[in-house]
């Protein structure tokens, strides 16, 4: 079986720096604190937290949406993809809302990422950009 789980933040940077630094392999570096690989195209593929992430970009359109193909090293070879869904919506003037949708999780997996959104993608991305607005 698997699940599906939304988690959301409100990050102090505009929709398309969060879209570039997202898909850009040094400043997603920068960004979460682990190493990345990737660059702003649809088909590419990517790494991040020291390859215990990768995908591929399935769609993108700058400063709104990111779709990718995602597993962690803890997937095995029965587990399909899991699909993430980037969302960026204007919070303010200097602020966004982030949301991400993730799908088709292996059921029991999905609460450890589910958590590690947060502890690894938006408490690192709030610090990184400046903090919490609004």
């Amino acid at each position: 079986m698997t699940r599906e789980f939304t988690v959301e933040a409100i990050i102090s940077a505009r929709p398309l720096t969060i879209f570039a630094a997202w898909l850009d392999g040094k400043s997603h570096t920068n960004m979460t604190g682990g190493e990345a690989t990737g660059e702003p195209v649809v088909g590419s593929e990517f790494t991040a937290w020291d390859d215990y992430i990768s995908g591929k970009n399935l769609a993108l359109e700058p400063a709104k949406r990111i779709l990718q193909s995602w597993r962690t090293s803890q997937f095995t070879d029965d587990h399909e993809d899991s699909v993430i869904e980037v969302t960026l919506t204007p919070h303010g003037e200097e602020s966004t809302a982030v949301t991400l949708k993730h799908s088709n999780v292996p059921d029991d997996q999905a609460d450890g990422y589910k958590s590690g959104w947060v502890d690894h993608y938006f408490e690192p991305m709030q610090a990184y950009f400046g903090g919490v607005q609004g």
